[in-house]
C-alpha cells in the first residue's frame, strides 16, 4: 500500500508549481491541484502499489495535543476563536477542487475527527504486516517514527521532492539522525520542532538529543537515570533535563503519531480505470488540467498492466 500524506503534498504542489503555469479557463489558479496530480501519477509510476489512500486532516490541531502542550502549533492559527488553520487564500479553494478529481478517479481520500493526517497514516503503518507493507510518503519529518524493518514499513521522504525520494528503512534513520526509527518521537521531544511549536529542552540541540537517545533508548529511561547519581550525566545538562521534567512526560504523547485510529472500512484497492469517466472529463474541462488527469488516467493503466 501507498499511503499518502494528503496536505504536505497539496502544500509542496502548491509552492512548487507556479501559479501562472496552471490557470482554469477563468483564470483561477490550479497549480496545487495539477502538481499534486502529476505527483501522485509519478509514484504510481515509480513504486507501483496495488493499493493506495490519501489521509487527509480532519482535525489539524487535536485539542488532545493542545491540552497537553497549549503551544503545539499554536503559531499556524489563523482564527483562534474558530481554530482555523492558516492557509494560502489561493490554495484553500483548491483542495476541494483536488478532492473532487480524487472521487472522480475511485482513489479513496479521508480523515477521521479527532486526529490528523499523521495518525491516520500511523495506524495504517501500525497494520503493515510483511505480505502486506505500507509505504508512507509525506514531507514531514515527524513520520521518520513509522519506519519498521519487522513488517516491512517504509517512510518516503519527500524533503527535495517526489523525483527525488528519499527511501527510509531502519538503518537510513539511523543515517540521518543517529537514533533507530523507534526512538525517533522521544528523539524529537527531546530537540523540539519550531515548526509545530514544540519548545524541546533549552539547550539540548539535535546531537546532544541523538546521543541521549542511543545511549538511553527512550524517555523513560533517562529520565529514570536523573536520579541515578552514577549515571554518566553531565550536571548542567542533568539540570537542563530535570527543569524541563513537566514538558517532557507530555512531549512523547504528542510527538507521537496515534496508531489505534478508528479507520473506515474503504475499497483502497489501485483503480485502473477512473471511477467516474464522465466527471473526470467535466472536472478535467472545468479546470483546463486534460493534461494532468491524462497522466494520472496513462499511469494508472500502466500499472494495471503489470504482472504481480
Amino acid at each position: 500500500m501507498l499511503a499518502v500524506d494528503a496536505p504536505s503534498l497539496y502544500f509542496r504542489a502548491f509552492f512548487g508549481v507556479p501559479e501562472s503555469a496552471a490557470k482554469a479557463p477563468d483564470g483561477s489558479p490550479v497549480n496545487a491541484v495539477r502538481g499534486f496530480l502529476d505527483m501522485i501519477s509519478t509514484l504510481v509510476k515509480t513504486r507501483r502499489p496495488t493499493r493506495l489512500i490519501c489521509a487527509l486532516d480532519a482535525d489539524w490541531r487535536p485539542q488532545w495535543r493542545v491540552d497537553l502542550i497549549p503551544s503545539y502549533k499554536a503559531h499556524r492559527v489563523a482564527d483562534p476563536v474558530a481554530g482555523v488553520e492558516e492557509i494560502p487564500d489561493l490554495l484553500s479553494p483548491q483542495v476541494e477542487i483536488l478532492l473532487d478529481f480524487l472521487r472522480a478517479f475511485g482513489i479513496p481520500a479521508y480523515g477521521v475527527p479527532g486526529y490528523e493526517a499523521d495518525d491516520v497514516l500511523g495506524t495504517l503503518a501500525a497494520r503493515s504486516t510483511r505480505a502486506a507493507p505500507v509505504e508512507v510518503i509525506s514531507g514531514d519529518r515527524d513520520l521518520f517514527q513509522l519506519v519498521d524493518d519487522d513488517r516491512r514499513s517504509l517512510f518516503l521522504y519527500c524533503g527535495r521532492g517526489v523525483a527525488k525520494l528519499e527511501v527510509c528503512d531502519d538503518a537510513a534513520v539511523q543515517a540521518k539522525y543517529g537514533v533507530p526509527a523507534s526512538g525517533y518521537a522521544d528523539f524529537a521531544a527531546l530537540r523540539g520542532d519550531a515548526s509545530d511549536g514544540l519548545p524541546g529542552v533549552p539547550g539540548v540541540g539535535e546531537k546532544t538529543a541523538a546521543g541521549l537517545i542511543s545511549r538511553f533508548g527512550d524517555l523513560d529511561t533517562l529520565m529514570a537515570a536523573l536520579d541515578d547519581p552514577k549515571a554518566e550525566i553531565k550536571p548542567g545538562l542533568r539540570t537542563k533535563l530535570r527543569d524541563a521534567s513537566a514538558y517532557l512526560a507530555v512531549a512523547p504523547t504528542v510527538c507521537k503519531v496515534a496508531t489505534d485510529v478508528p479507520l473506515p472500512e474503504v475499497d483502497d484497492a489501485l483503480p485502473a480505470a477512473p471511477a467516474d469517466p464522465d466527471a473526470l472529463i467535466a472536472l478535467a474541462e472545468q479546470w483546463n488540467l486534460a493534461g494532468a488527469a491524462k497522466r494520472l488516467v496513462d499511469a494508472l493503466a500502466a500499472r494495471a498492466a503489470l504482472p504481480e
